[in-house]
């Protein structure tokens, strides 16, 4: 089968510097696409001296997560994609076992155990060993629980189904990528891939966590300040509801939502931190805005069982329970 390695890079000359060349090493037999959102830090430049057998795929602005890897895929042709971040570093034989997966048609989306760049031993945030959501929307990963992270003991060495695949490190094959007809490109970037996998999840499409492959992930290469990412995290959040969750359960699931937006934003205020309080209200007004946008996109048919916890809210505020392996 064919693999395609698609990076996502924006202003990422020194993470490209950085990472690329690991994922050249360990990626022989793979064809290796750089989709540039119009960098202004000599990106282009730098790949274009060193890096002559990696493809460029230019964008004229920064059109963002979805859109870029939307418009890229649609000019190659491969078997399978693998969706990359720019500060990722791939390990040796990392695509080995998902590759295997995916020739055994066991799986139409993947990812592989997510580990933290900066401190090996503990798992990533954007994906850990693979992603679930509670019953209200809110996404958690084996090995992270809001922002407590667990350590990697070999706990989840096992693969197994999950819900959502890591946008930081996403492998998908052509078929389904097709039939989903990529990302939502109204999200712009953050919680695309739960809305991808949930689509995929809606048509019964296997997504899973092959934990023999293993990578480690810097972070934030995105450059995202730390309010522009709770004001997409929370918009995008409950637009995914929107799109997703079956129509009878959508009203009490947004009410129930609404009242945790709220708390959320009292949190914040009475914490001082006022600028992350007005982006979520500033969330909530734009997701009023593009609800019925959003609600018009809605497919007809929908995972009975999407959800892995009622209320993780409840779990580790309430009772206490901070790890996957709690529940």
């Amino acid at each position: 089968m064919k693999l395609s390695i698609v990076i996502l890079n924006w202003n990422g000359r020194l993470l490209l510097k950085k990472f690329l060349p690991n994922i050249i090493l360990y990626t022989p037999n793979a064809s290796i696409y750089v989709v540039d959102n119009s960098s202004e830090d000599g990106s282009i430049e730098f790949l274009k001296k060193k890096y002559k057998n990696v493809t460029i795929i230019k964008l004229h602005r920064n059109t963002g997560y979805s859109k870029a890897y939307n418009h890229a895929i649609k000019q190659i042709n491969s078997d399978v994609y693998c969706l990359i971040n720019n500060d990722v570093m791939v390990t040796k034989n990392w695509t080995l076992p998902i590759m295997t997966c995916f020739q055994n048609k066991e799986v139409d989306i993947a990812q592989p155990l997510i580990l933290d760049f900066n401190n090996k031993n503990k798992f990533e945030y954007a994906g850990a060993a693979g992603g679930f959501i509670d019953k209200f929307g809110y996404p958690f990963c084996r090995g992270r629980i809001f922002n407590n992270i667990e350590s990697n003991i070999g706990q989840y060495d096992n693969s197994i189904d999950i819900f959502w695949a890591s946008g930081a490190c996403m492998f998908v094959n052509n078929r389904c990528w097709k039939s989903l007809k990529g990302f939502d490109e109204d999200f712009f970037m953050h919680q695309e891939e739960i809305d991808f996998c949930w689509r995929a999840k809606n048509l019964n499409k296997i997504v899973k966590c092959i934990s023999k492959s293993k990578v480690y992930h810097m972070g934030s290469g995105s450059k995202l300040s730390s309010d522009e990412r709770i004001y997409f995290n929370h918009r995008n959040s409950l637009l995914t509801l929107v799109k997703n969750i079956d129509k009878k359960k959508l009203p009490i699931i947004l009410l129930v939502r609404s009242v945790f937006e709220f708390i959320a934003i009292l949190f914040y205020t009475f914490k001082g931190e006022i600028s992350k309080s007005y982006m979520i209200v500033k969330a909530y007004l734009k997701f009023i805005f593009l609800f019925n946008k959003f609600y018009k996109k809605r497919s007809d048919r929908f995972s009975v069982k999407y959800y892995r916890r009622v209320s993780i809210i409840f779990d580790s505020y309430i009772f206490g329970k901070n790890k996957f392996s709690d529940f």
